[in-house]
């Protein structure tokens, strides 16, 4: 195996510092985009609550108009 120098050593330094600066910066942007993907998931179910909430009323206000037809 060729021995290498002393500048291509510090370029492949170098370039491993870049690599891991590079990776600690994608774990830290995965943190986030997990955290608001867990965000999103959570306001999902509020919203998809409120819908079956709204949905129940409105079914109980047919129910009560037909009721009322029918009298």
């Amino acid at each position: 195996m060729a021995d290498i120098n002393e500048q291509q050593f510090e370029a492949l330094a170098k370039n491993v510092r870049r690599l891991v600066k590079y990776c600690e910066q994608l774990e830290a942007d995965n943190h986030i985009l997990r955290q608001q993907q867990d965000d999103w998931h959570q306001e999902r179910s509020r919203l998809m609550q409120k819908n079956d909430l709204a949905k129940n009323r409105v079914e109980a206000m047919i129910s009560r108009l037909r009721a009322l037809e029918h009298r």
